[in-house]
């Protein structure tokens, strides 16, 4: 995991202290962010390191087959269930279950995970005898819990069992400062995975990445790092080699920087002519322009003294 950011320093601290207890760990963070690395963080600190990391995305599966791929089944249970099936809490045993995306599992599910979490059992499918698991829980969630709490989507009792120590990520956005950090990484990333020798960003191009806001956090970044690694045949990533929206942005912000150029170089003439009564010359000693310059200007920014307004009208 890759930070310079405080906020995330701290987090980094404390990991190793998380790491060594056994407590249900909660994870709150944007998608992209790193809740999977800080997840397999804590895994790798913990006693349990020897042991596996099972990973279940409970968003990705509907309910018939997330059940299924959680608590398994015995042969029987269901029509073409032909042998039996350990579930992902017995392949995590003695290790840790990553559940990804506990906000998206539906209230007839959570009320399962719930009796599981309090008692470390449950029954596989079509099975009658109870199963003991000794597993370690790490949640992690894209969305508030404590809103969906409120609005009864989430069971509020589900949520003080996950929630015993809870781990907020900041998105990229708001962590500037590790734009460049991570985009070196990646480029020496697909530097050794293609066998490449491509240096850094270009100025501009580093400059275009810290001022945007990455809704994809991390992930979009490393995108965009092996999108510019199909176009660059460079030293240097420049803006060119970047996706089509960052380009666009650029134009959007040039142009956007060029009007307010334009508009603060009008004022500025405005308040000079004005304040010389439109008298040409003195204006544009006082701008220290020469006063064919200026003439210049007044043509191609379309000023236009008092007196011809009220001539033209």
């Amino acid at each position: 995991i890759i930070s310079r950011n405080m906020y995330m320093q701290e987090i980094f601290a404390l990991l190793p202290r998380v790491a060594m207890s056994d407590s249900t760990i909660l994870i709150e963070g944007p998608s992209g962010s790193g809740k999977e690395l800080i997840a397999q963080t804590i895994h790798r600190l913990s006693r349990r390191k020897g042991s596996p990391l099972i990973t279940v995305n409970s968003g990705a599966l509907p309910d018939s087959l997330l059940e299924s791929e959680l608590f398994g089944y015995k042969a029987g249970a269901f029509t073409d269930a032909k042998k039996d099936k350990p579930g992902r809490i017995a392949l995590a045993e003695g290790g840790t279950l990553f559940l990804d995306e506990i906000g998206d599992v539906s209230p007839p599910l959570q009320v399962r995970l719930l009796r599981f979490l309090q008692s470390r059992e449950y029954e596989p499918l079509g099975s009658t005898q109870q199963m003991k698991a000794d597993v370690r829980i790490i949640a992690a969630t894209n969305r508030k819990i404590e809103q969906l709490v409120k609005e009864k989507k989430f069971r509020e009792d589900l949520y003080y069992r996950i929630n015993v120590f809870k781990i907020i990520l900041q998105p990229l956005a708001r962590r500037r400062e590790d734009i460049p950090l991570l985009a070196r990484h990646f480029i020496d990333h697909f530097n050794r995975a293609q066998k490449r020798d491509i240096k850094d960003l270009a100025a501009h191009a580093r400059d275009l990445l810290i001022n945007y806001d990455f809704p994809g956090n991390v992930r979009e970044l490393q995108n965009i790092i092996e999108h510019a690694f199909i176009l660059c045949c460079e030293d240097y990533i420049q803006p060119s080699h970047l996706p089509d929206y960052l380009q666009q942005r650029e134009k959007i912000q040039v142009g956007d920087a060029t009007a307010r150029l334009v508009q603060v170089e009008s004022q500025t003439i405005l308040d000079a002519l004005k304040r010389h009564n439109w008298n040409k010359v003195a204006a544009a000693r006082e701008l220290g322009i020469h006063k064919t310059t200026l003439w210049r200007k007044i043509r191609q920014l379309r000023l236009v003294s008092p007196q011809k307004k009220l001539s033209v009208k």
